[in-house]
């Protein structure tokens, strides 16, 4: 019983990320007959929408496709700024469907922004509360002290969860209420709409699976601290 749940949790968490990495490999091999690559789309889309302080750039080594709200760049791994594919294409879109997040000041994208900075400063506190929280218990013989240390870290381990939920209808609207209405604008042809609707919902079921996989560490922290 206890295999079968571990597969089906390990199913949930993975298949997501597995689905995606396929669909971004099946559609991005070449395609001479569309007009240019994925950073020659996102620039079109940008000075399209007037958004010329924006930027489209290569991302750095080993760093994935996303939008820079800071520097205003949209980043483009080297599968997608360069090569002329359907993945290209609307990876492309996705990520400039956040600089349009961003231009028009959509909150959940703020939301997020000020929540991840929050996560990076909670998650080490969240550490150190935990550590420190039997040690603290003993010297000042209060329980209370370590209760209170106790419910501090697990309230900063709720931020990190926080952000994945928040995530989700950031990613969701960038991938079906900007990038695909604007794909369908006639940039495809028909026949590739399909496939760059499979696209996006493999991708934006891999934050699905990030926000599920949050929450089932959240709850393991807790199962522990129960005991």
């Amino acid at each position: 019983m206890i295999f079968a749940l571990v597969l089906i949790v390990l199913a949930v968490i993975l298949g997501p990320q597995l689905w995606a990495r396929q669909a971004l490999a099946r559609h991005g091999r070449e395609r001479p007959d569309l007009p240019g690559s994925g950073a020659d789309f996102a620039r079109h889309l940008l000075a399209r929408a007037h958004m010329d302080d924006y930027r489209v750039e290569p991302a750095g080594d080993g760093v994935g496709d996303h939008f820079d709200p800071a520097q205003r760049v949209v980043a483009l791994s080297a599968a997608h700024h360069d090569k002329r594919s359907l993945a290209a294409v609307v990876v492309a879109a996705h990520e400039v469907g956040h600089a349009i997040q961003h231009h028009i000041g959509y909150r959940p994208l703020y939301a997020r922004q000020r929540l991840a900075r929050a996560a990076m400063v909670a998650e080490k506190f969240a550490a150190i509360a935990l550590i420190a929280m039997p040690f603290l218990a003993v010297v000042t013989r209060l329980p209370a002290a370590g209760a209170g240390l106790l419910l501090l870290g697990v309230g900063s381990m709720l931020v990190p969860v926080l952000v994945h939920l928040v995530t989700l209808p950031v990613e969701f609207d960038a991938s079906f209420r900007r990038a695909l209405p604007i794909l369908e604008l006639g940039y495809l042809d028909p026949g590739d709409l399909p496939a760059a609707r499979r696209i996006l919902a493999a991708c934006a079921l891999t934050y699905v699976a990030g926000a599920l996989a949050s929450l089932l560490n959240f709850a393991r922290w807790i199962r522990v601290l129960r005991r």
